[in-house]
């Protein structure tokens, strides 16, 4: 009994650190403290460091030469491909999913837009991204596909960091929710060609923004 308690702590402590990483709590470069994580999460110090161990066995995490873990640092090379495969993997899990979505399914998806537009209005950016989050596994879940859903969550845990660059300046906040939207309509419409089209166009758009971000950073 106590090993299954266990083992469900030490996936409970791997859940939340990962969903943190997915949401872009954690800044680029940013050490993380086993003691700190498990004060925040309530769990002890066991659990949240075999599951840390075990994010950086996964790349989301780097282990440091003093043996310190951190988010990884930016690199516009590395965003690139990250990019160049969250395009084609949620594309193929969006079109999957329009055949599989409900109108309970569609419904959520409307709220958590409209979540995301107070959020927006508020400026709260860590709310918008994490329903920004919320509204794109609402609906890759439909699309039937567990391994590839697992992939596109190492990705968005792999892109985490950089989504805080996001919101730097000005100019991806009246975009922000213009392709969920269109997502929306084109699930009425029940149009896979559609649904796809804007969800690659909607982490493009993203992307280009970060990336000009990240060339701006280097520059200086």
């Amino acid at each position: 009994m106590n090993k299954i308690e266990y083992r469900t702590l030490n996936d409970r402590a791997y859940d939340s650190i990962k969903h943190s990483l997915m949401a872009a709590e954690f800044a680029a470069g940013q050490p993380l403290i086993i003691r700190t994580l498990a004060e925040t999460y309530g769990i002890s110090t066991t659990p949240v460091r075999e599951a840390l161990q075990r994010l950086v066995a996964e790349r989301l995490l780097d282990l440091l030469p003093n043996r310190t873990i951190a988010v990884p640092e930016l690199d516009a090379e590395k965003f690139t491909e990250i990019l160049r495969i969250r395009c084609a993997l949620e594309g193929i899990a969006a079109g999957l999913a329009t055949e599989h979505v409900k109108k309970t399914h569609i419904r959520r998806l409307r709220k958590l837009m409209q979540d995301m537009d107070t959020a927006l209005g508020r400026e709260d950016y860590n709310t918008y991204r994490s329903t920004n989050q919320e509204f794109h596994f609402t609906l890759y879940d439909q699309a039937r596909s567990p391994r590839l859903l697992q992939i596109i969550q190492d990705m968005w845990g792999q892109a985490g960091p950089y989504m805080k660059e996001l919101f730097s300046d000005g100019r991806y906040k009246p975009i922000a929710n213009n392709q969920h939207s269109a997502i929306i309509e084109a699930l009425e419409q029940s149009d896979t060609v559609l649904v796809t089209k804007h969800v690659v166009v909607d982490i493009t758009d993203a992307g280009n923004i970060i990336l000009e971000r990240l060339a701006n950073i280097k520059a200086r």
